[in-house]
Parts: C-alpha cells; structure tokens; sequence
C-alpha cells in the first residue's frame, strides 16, 4: 500500500471524525465574554465594589445632621399621701400620672477637629481599594481562562497527532497480517504490531480522558453548565514583541495588587489624621421641637400641657484620656510606616517575577522553534522510514522508533507554543495588561 492512499485514508479518517463529532467551536475572545458575565467569583469582587461605593457617602463620613423623631409615654399608679405646708393632709389611692412627650429632635456636629473630612477622603480611597481588588480579581480568573483554554488547544493538536499515529499503526497491522498470510513475515511482527497498535490506543483514550477534563474544567471557570461539549481553535497566537522595561512600566502603573498596597498607605495616612482630630474641640448644635401633657390625680397642678422650641449647642475637649490619643497616634505613624515597607516589598517582588518570569518567556520563545524545526524533520522522517517500511527494507522497531519520533516532536513542539503562551499571559498578568 503506498503513502499517498495512506495520507487519503487519514483524510477520510479525519473528515468522518469532524462530521460525527460536530460541536461548539469556542473561541477565546467568547470564553472571556462568558467569564466575565458568569464567573462566581468576579461577580462576587463585583458586589464588593458596590457595597465600597455605596458606603462612599457623606453622610456616612458624618458630614450631615440627624433627625429624630420621639415619643415617650409614661404612666403610674400609686397610692399617694400629702402633707401641705398649713398642715392639711391629702391622700389617694390608685392616683393615676400620666406623661405623655413627642416631638423631634436634630443634631448637627459641625466642628470635629476636620476627622469628618478625613473619613470622607478615607471612604473615597476604600472604594479605589475595591476597583482595584475587582480588577485583581478579574485579572486572576482571566489569566486562569486563557490558561485553560490553550491548554485545550495544545491538547486538541496532541490529539490530532495521536490520532495520525493511530491510523498509521493500523495500517501497519493490516501490512504485517498480509505479510505473513503470504509468507514474507513471521507471526512475531504481527503480535507486535498489535501491541503497538494497542499501546496507541491507550495514549488517545488517556489523552481523550484529559481533554475532557480540561474543558469541563474550562465550563467550571466560565460558571456554566460542565455537560456543555465544544471545541477550541487550534491555533497558537504568541506576542514575540513584549519588552521587559515597558513591562515595568506598566506594571508600576497598573499592577492592582501594588496599586493597592498605594491605598492603603492612603488609607494609613487619612487614619493618622482622624486620631489628630480629637485633639481639637468637638461642636455640635441641636434643636427640636416638643409636645408634652401631663395629668396627675393629686396634687397643685392636675393637668399641664407644653409645646415649644428648644434649641442649643454642646462643645467638648479631650483634656485627659489615658494617653490613648498618644497611643492612637503612634500606632497610626506604624501602619504608615509598615505600608511604605508593604509598597516597597511589592515593587521588588513584581521586578523579581518580571525579570525571571521574562527570561523564561525569551527561552520558550526559542525552543518554538527549535521544536518546529524538529517536528518537520521527524515528519520527514516518518515519511521515509514508512515508505521503506512498505518494500520491507527497515526492520519494524526502526519504523516503530520513527512513528514515535514524530508523535514526540509533535507533542514537544505543541508543549513549547503553550509553555511560550503562557509566560506570555503570566507576564501581562504582572503588569497589569492582560486584555479581557
């Protein structure tokens, strides 16, 4: 049987699998519209921001006044006795009091040393803390979406080759049987060409095996249902063009984990200014407006009734605490001092992830082609060695080693496009700019 009927055996091979085995083909660009809308945890960092901004709010940072309402009734039953100035004596059982007050009430603090307004610009730095946890948050599921996904496609292309393989090692069992119906081989070949045949078998259904785990994995970080079947595009879009100083850059700009490591020493510094606040004098204003009536069973007065303004003002100075507020101040400094450290630590780390994660995305860059190269020699190869295998002129572990020469190029050079891509993605990740 020659090579060209079995390259049209192969093609047939490949076509009834397509048609029997339609599916989904997902692209990258939806499977990150799909995380997006559906992924558990962005939508929680989602809900997070919203409770940051709605807590975002002046009256919140005790900027504006308070307005209550109250009633209070009070009534009593007692048995009262009387002695009056000029000596006569009055009594009562069961004398019922009554006292019955409503009205509202407003107070206003208008001076507190400016603490309402460092908890105001405290509030605004929580809500930029939680823009940049959500973007965290987006930026590691993202990176976890990409990461599955071309995992699929290195997987899907393993899979082709196996299945190329396959074909190939069935073809060769049918020679071998032929070969020794007539005499030219002995019945050792065909065992072993079966046994290979088989060993064939177990790396696709093994490799089947991983591939659906892979995408019910994929369904999983895309928060949909895990029995939806699909398939990926099998081709490997690496960007050869990242440069390490501009990664940096970015990463000094945008990186949300050194981003907010930057607000919470915002955070530290508005803190310190709170506690400042309470060495100064707090003013506060009130007014309200009060019905009361009153009934009594006994007594000069049995009935009253009152209704009126009031209004006023309270100020207070902290003279002695304890020395709490040197506590709070000197322990604010310390949270101040530990962010700096905490902004600086993250600086380093990012450069140190930067510059290995960088080295080893230049390697794989090379072995890309390294592994292409390989691949297309260990192609050639198989084609020679399969065509002299046919007119019997290689032994059958020589085309064996040939078969399996070129399923490992195939496998290497695969791996080394997913390895590339994803320090391409881990690098993007780090500086902030992973497209989603």
């Amino acid at each position: 049987m020659s090579t060209k009927i079995i390259i049209h055996s192969f093609i047939l091979f490949l076509i009834c699998i397509a048609k029997t085995n339609a599916q989904e083909v997902l692209s990258i660009e939806d499977a990150l519209k799909i995380a997006l809308e559906n992924n558990y945890e962005i939508r929680i960092a989602t809900n997070d921001l919203k409770v940051d901004q709605t807590n975002n709010a002046i009256g919140n940072a005790g900027m504006l006044p308070t307005l209550t309402a109250n009633v209070v009734d009070n009534n009593n039953i007692q048995n009262l006795s009387q002695i009056r100035l000029d000596g006569t004596e009055n009594s009562l059982n069961n004398a019922k009091n009554n006292s019955l007050t409503y009205g509202a009430s407003l107070s206003w603090t208008i001076f507190d040393g400016m603490s309402m307004f460092a908890r105001r610009d405290q509030l605004h730095e929580l809500e930029k803390l939680g823009e940049s946890e959500l973007k965290l948050s987006i930026l590691t599921k993202i990176s976890d979406v990409y990461t599955t996904y071309y995992d699929l496609v290195q997987q899907q292309q393993q899979l082709s080759a196996l299945d190329s393989t396959l074909v190939i090692s069935e073809q060769r069992v049918a020679l071998a049987e032929n070969r020794f119906s007539i005499g030219k081989a002995s019945k050792l070949e065909v065992l072993n060409a079966q046994v290979d045949l088989n060993t064939d078998k177990v790396n696709l259904l093994k490799q089947k095996e991983l591939f659906s785990n892979t995408k019910i994995l994929l369904n999983q970080l895309l928060a949909r249902s895990t029995k939806i079947d699909f398939k990926v595009n099998t081709i490997f879009k690496v960007d050869t063009d990242l440069q390490l100083d501009e990664l940096n850059a970015s990463a000094q700009k945008q990186n949300p984990q050194l981003e907010a490591q930057i607000i919470n020493k915002r955070v530290a510094e508005l803190q310190l200014k709170q506690a400042k606040a309470t060495r100064y004098p707090t003013i506060r204003v009130s007014t309200g407006y009060n019905f009361t009536e009153t009934e009594s069973s006994l007594g000069f007065v049995t009935q009253s009734s009152s209704r009126g303004l009031n209004y006023g003002f309270t100020a207070s100075l902290n003279l002695f605490d304890g020395f709490r507020q040197h506590r709070n101040e000197k322990i604010a400094h310390l949270a101040i001092e530990n962010a700096k450290l905490l902004i600086d630590q993250q600086n380093l780390s990012i450069e140190t992830e930067l510059a290995t994660a960088y080295q080893t995305y230049l390697t794989n860059l090379e072995l890309i082609e390294l592994e292409k190269n390989n691949e297309t020699i260990a192609k050639q190869n198989l084609a020679i060695t399969l065509d002299k295998f046919h007119i019997g002129t290689i032994t059958t572990l020589e085309f064996r080693t040939a078969q399996l020469n070129y399923v490992n190029a195939t496998v290497r050079y695969t791996n080394a496009q997913f390895q590339a891509k994803i320090s391409e993605i881990g690098l993007k990740e780090l500086a902030g700019k992973l497209d989603y």
